[in-house]
């Protein structure tokens, strides 16, 4: 039994509930933000560097979760960064070194849509890459994260987890909406006949890279508005336990108005 058979998908939020926790969660994500870049608190002392790792299956709400995660932010405060397919270019280098440039630096924060896990799922079921390359992209990956850890790096890795048919029925969904067709592609559909693959690329992935410096946290995303809230806790726990590592204490963020 692998970790993706653990996580409980039954896990839901009704809207009311979800907003309320979302709309707090997000206001102290806001305050943590402004610390971590010396604008508040101890102003001018930085924080330690903020990593937030997106993946997830096709459809399991990733972009509606990134935007809930950085809407609340000041746009200058944080740097959001999808991953494609390597350019021709990019593939006459080491497959990480496209990721290095965004990477936050202190008093920083980065969000990677989609990531050089890449290279272990799609890669590795597609046969993009050779089985040499993506059998010893584990440890190189562990040791670059490793390396920005010792650095001081805080990095938050998340797994979007939705069953077989609540993809499909996503699918389905945005088949019939003129305004979301164009996230649906042929690929899309060929790569759910590859599940099970896929399945068996990620149980190997979470047992080779789940580390203690760059945990993975499997968010179970049947329910959009469970896992948006989960996600906001998990961002925000990461910052509060990197800076008290750091020698920092986490602001309290001020009461809305009204309370």
């Amino acid at each position: 039994m692998g970790r993706l058979d653990d996580v409980d998908l039954t896990l839901s939020l009704d809207k009311e509930e979800g907003e309320r926790r979302l709309a707090e969660e997000q206001r102290r994500l806001l305050a943590l933000r402004l610390q971590l870049g010396g604008l508040i608190g101890d102003a001018g002392r930085h924080g330690p560097p903020l990593l937030v790792v997106f993946e997830g299956w096709d459809a399991s709400g990733k972009g509606g979760a990134i935007r809930r995660l950085v809407g609340p932010l000041d746009p200058r405060h944080v740097r959001v960064v999808q991953f494609a397919a390597p350019t021709a270019d990019e593939k006459r280098h080491h497959f990480l070194q496209r990721f290095w440039p965004p990477l936050p630096g202190w008093g920083g924060m980065a969000v990677f849509d989609r990531s050089y896990y890449g290279r272990v799922l799609v890669e590795r079921v597609e046969g993009f890459a050779s089985e040499a390359e993506w059998r010893r992209a584990y440890d190189e990956i562990a040791d670059f994260e490793h390396s920005l850890h010792e650095e001081g790096a805080t990095i938050v890795k998340l797994w979007l987890q939705i069953s077989d048919a609540e993809q499909k029925r996503r699918f389905e969904k945005r088949a019939k909406d003129p305004l979301k067709q164009w996230k649906l592609t042929d690929e899309d559909w060929r790569n759910r006949e590859k599940r099970a693959l896929y399945e068996q690329a990620l149980e190997e992935m979470f047992a080779r890279t789940d580390r203690p410096a760059a945990p993975w946290t499997l968010v179970p995303a049947e329910s959009k508005a469970y896992a948006r809230v989960v996600v906001l806790e998990t961002v925000n726990a990461a910052i509060e336990t990197a800076m008290r590592a750091n020698g920092i204490d986490p602001i309290s963020f001020p009461a809305r108005e009204g309370k």
